[in-house]
């Protein structure tokens, strides 16, 4: 299904502007590389402050802490959707005004070697730090029941709802993006959102979904279950993209009380589809709404076929590959969607084995 000329022509347009990647491969060393399966990029291009910024963080540690760390993001990072990612960091990067007061956070799963190296490589002058969810891992292992899809079944899917024990107690608020995402607009009015008093997070809802079909018969036949909505205009909203007040989080405990609904569902059988009920049954109706611009989600198709998806109608900041068809892997199968060839521009796989430095 194409897009619309005009958005087509647009979205272009944002992509032209893209300065041509260097060809030097990056990443851990060949042997490393071959045993870990970590992929390798290429470099990417460096991104400089305009005048209206703050200054570039410094180097260290201590930058995740500065006064100059504009926007705060949060990813997680493993080899499956790694290549993801780094088209994700390079699209926030390309369409900030600011890229040297952005500071990453990517939390890996226990045994994440070389990710490191692939990231300091690919964005020599990130500032960024990887945090381990080994900690926590084994009792999110223990408290996730099988879903739809087994992907989403990975305890490093659930690392969204420990970013206020993983991040710095100086991070107070923090954008969440997923791997398979990117962004065409400044992620600084994203993080922007105005979230009111008593409200933890901000996302985009979708009122329009069928909000009951995310939770099981059982659920909605009990009223000592259901009576968890009454009060609230509970609406869908997706997890992959949300701005997370992290000190109104750990104020409210709202990791334990997500827990505490993983734990009812290992019992009896409430939900189906892995990490997204809990958050629903916590914040639907509850949240602070993001233009809808800022999560164009659902490109990857439903959970069962990843069959291809056009946009939703209105304007586009961020295209999300939710689903089960990821574009990277229709690009490589040579059978992408329409809508993935607005995502290869941000590819910096490189295809050869062989390291090759043009200086």
């Amino acid at each position: 299904m194409p897009l619309p000329s005009l958005l087509a022509a647009s979205l272009l347009l944002f992509l032209a502007t893209t300065p041509a990647p260097s060809s030097h491969a990056v990443g851990v060393d060949e042997g490393d590389n071959v045993n870990s399966g970590v992929p390798r990029f290429r470099e990417a291009p460096q991104f400089y402050n305009s005048p209206s910024c703050p200054p570039p963080l410094p180097a260290g540690p201590g930058a995740a802490c500065s006064p100059n760390a504009l926007v705060h993001v949060a990813m997680t990072l493993d080899v499956a959707y790694l290549r993801g990612s780094v088209a994700a960091v390079l699209s926030v990067l390309q369409h900030t005004a600011c890229p040297q007061s952005i500071f990453f956070y990517f939390v890996t799963a226990s045994a994440a070697g070389g990710l490191n190296a692939t990231i300091a490589g690919a964005f020599p002058s990130l500032a960024f730090q990887i945090h381990s969810f080994a900690s926590e891992e084994p009792r999110v292992a223990g408290l996730i029941s099988t879903s739809i899809r087994a992907a989403l079944d990975r305890p490093l899917n659930y690392a969204r709802s420990y970013l206020s024990r993983l991040l710095p107690e100086c991070v107070r608020r923090v954008v969440y993006l997923d791997s398979d995402l990117v962004l065409v607009d400044d992620v600084v009015s994203l993080a922007s959102t105005p979230i009111p008093d008593g409200v933890v997070l901000a996302a985009p809802e979708y009122c329009n979904a069928n909000f009951t079909s995310y939770f099981t018969p059982t659920f909605w036949a009990n009223p000592a279950l259901s009576v968890a909505f009454e009060g609230r205009r509970a609406c869908y909203f997706n997890t992959g993209v949300m701005v997370i007040d992290l000190g109104r989080w750990r104020d409210g405990g709202y990791t334990e009380r997500i827990e505490e609904w993983m734990e009812l569902q290992k019992r009896m059988r409430i939900y189906e589809l892995g990490s997204l009920p809990p958050f629903l049954l916590v914040f639907a109706g509850r949240i602070a709404a993001v233009e809808h611009r800022w999560n164009q989600h659902g490109l990857g198709g439903d959970n069962y076929r990843g069959l291809c998806r056009d946009l939703h109608a209105g304007p586009v900041s961020l295209l999300h590959w939710s689903g089960k068809g990821k574009p990277w892997a229709r690009l490589d199968a040579g059978r992408p969607c329409p809508l993935d060839a607005l995502w290869a521009p941000y590819d910096l796989l490189l295809r050869n084995t062989i390291a090759i430095d043009e200086s």
